[in-house]
């Protein structure tokens, strides 16, 4: 097996059929996945280090962005309980195939805590990765296909992770769950005098005053 699968293939563990226009196998699209980091409202992050583990087994170190999509809206809403919208910008991992596992360890500046752990990323969401690229959604077959598969993964207090991915519709499909441990080393594996990427926002400590940090609902 080669190295790397380009995703402009078409395997048939993914479903793609020879077809019309409305398949979008013809559609452009960009021969990488992307990896992207979201985080619960409020509930900052700093990804220290990151690193996927392809279906070769071939490891791609720094893979991800340090920061994680997320927000501070009105702090008259608890918006941080859940992950909210599943979305944001990340990075592609060339070179990779499908991923494996990612592996993270970052800072969740929220608690002051440091996390490292990974995530195993199963076969369904490869599937759905290969078919949102190569397939047009039912709902809008004049829509050309994803340019570019996504895997997103949730980084929350406690050292909870979970991933995503979309499917042809843009819409996210969880797919597994993780959980992290604590870097006994602390912030920057304990160089720097172990301190952290920067400070609680003023506007998350008064939402944390009034809500607290919602455990259980990631």
């Amino acid at each position: 097996m080669k190295a790397t699968v380009s995703l402009l293939g078409c395997l048939l563990l993914a479903g793609c059929q020879t077809g019309g226009a409305d398949t979008g196998k013809n559609d452009p699209e960009y021969s990488w996945w992307e990896l992207v980091f979201v985080e619960p409202n409020y509930m900052k992050v700093w990804v220290e280090d990151s690193s996927v583990q392809d279906i070769n087994d071939k490891v791609f170190s720094r893979a991800g962005k340090s920061t994680a999509a997320s927000g501070e809206p009105d702090i008259g809403i608890e918006s941080a309980r859940g992950w909210g919208a599943v979305t944001g910008s990340g990075m592609p991992v060339t070179g990779a195939d499908l991923p494996k596992r990612i592996s993270v360890r970052w800072q969740s500046i929220t608690e002051q805590k440091t996390y490292r752990g990974f995530i195993d990323i199963p076969e369904k969401a490869r599937q759905l990765m290969m078919s949102s690229t190569h397939e047009r959604c039912d709902e809008t077959p004049d829509k050309t296909a994803r340019f570019m598969a996504s895997l997103y993964v949730g980084l929350a207090p406690g050292g909870v992770l979970q991933a995503w991915v979309k499917d042809s519709c843009r819409n996210p499909i969880k797919v597994a769950r993780g959980q992290a441990e604590i870097e006994p080393l602390g912030a920057q594996q304990g160089k720097n005098g172990g301190s952290y990427a920067y400070p609680v926002s003023e506007k998350a400590k008064k939402y944390i005053e009034k809500y607290g940090i919602p455990y259980g609902s990631w």
